[in-house]
């Protein structure tokens, strides 16, 4: 982002800029609310228009600066839907062509400018399959090469312009594989180093340029574990200080440059916490307006304005 940092040294820190959104998921039912917080000030509202239908187990990911797409979920039964929301008037509109299967538990991540991508969750049975959106037209491609192996509620991030990476989720047990696609090619590799342990119900979000981070979810056990993947050479820290509290099937968002953030879940109910981890040193706190409504099963995305 050139003009943001521009005007960064002219400020001292780069300034927050678009807004972040968390929407679907299951709060005391199937909701599609779509929740908006501006990054300037962390101030939520909520847009007039939801998503198209309610869904738990929904993914988001978007073209920053442009729209962004809330994805699949299940409604009591798994659906295809792709939504965009225009980030020049919040108008939603669904997309002609849906996912290539009616996918719940889903997990997605975008190169921003170019394509989105939608990987595994569950379409009866776990899914290694990828969905790729073209953002010049929205019309899709599945790639030759999906998952390393069909899991559901993984999480999704990327380094916008160079990769994206999906990481954890369950087969027959909860993984703590990450699984990297190059964007210049969308050829898949598999980090060396996973997941500081095998979890599900996690999130993603990303400094692009800088480093993606993977937090919450359950290893049989809820946790408020964050694990941060530097994207210079993809090794892991867990940072020291973890969400507020442990906590799965969240979601994430992030302001690139500033701030990310890590919205509702469930611990022994669902809640409507969103944790904000400042990138310049990884300190969190926990903004004093959350979600509208305590919800899990969410998803999460951002327009930080020029990627």
């Amino acid at each position: 982002m050139v003009s943001t940092w521009l005007n960064g040294l002219v400020s001292g820190t780069a300034p927050a800029v678009g807004a972040g959104y968390f929407g679907g998921g299951y709060a005391a039912t199937y909701t599609d609310t779509v929740d908006k917080f501006a990054f300037s000030d962390d101030s939520r509202t909520t847009l007039g228009t939801g998503l198209s239908s309610g869904g738990l187990g929904i993914a988001a990911m978007a073209n920053s600066g442009t729209a962004g797409y809330f994805g699949g979920g299940s409604t009591g039964s798994n659906v295809d839907t792709v939504d965009k929301i225009a980030f020049s008037d919040d108008s939603v509109s669904t997309l002609g062509t849906g996912l290539s299967a009616a996918t719940g538990t889903i997990a997605a991540m975008a190169n921003s400018g170019t394509a989105g991508y939608f990987g595994g969750g569950n379409t009866g049975a776990a899914t290694s399959t990828v969905d790729k959106f073209d953002f010049s037209d929205d019309s899709r491609t599945t790639l030759g090469t999906g998952l390393s192996s069909a899991r559901f509620s993984a999480a999704g991030m990327a380094n916008s312009g160079t990769a994206g990476y999906f990481g954890g989720g369950r087969t027959t047990t909860d993984v703590d594989t990450v699984d990297k696609f190059a964007f210049s090619d969308d050829s898949r590799t598999t980090l060396g180093t996973g997941l500081s342990a095998g979890r599900r119900g996690l999130a993603g979000m990303a400094n692009s340029g800088t480093a993606g981070y993977f937090g919450g979810g359950t290893t049989g056990t809820r946790v408020d574990t964050v694990d941060k993947f530097a994207f210079s050479d993809d090794s892991r820290t867990t940072l020291g200080t973890g969400l507020s509290s442990a906590r799965d099937n969240l979601a994430g968002m992030a302001s690139s440059d500033n701030a990310g953030y890590f919205g509702g879940g469930y611990v022994a109910g669902n809640v409507d916490t969103v944790d904000k981890f400042a990138f310049s040193d990884d300190s969190r706190t926990t903004l004093g307006t959350g979600l509208a409504v305590a919800t899990r099963y969410l998803g999460g995305m951002a327009n930080s304005g020029t990627l």
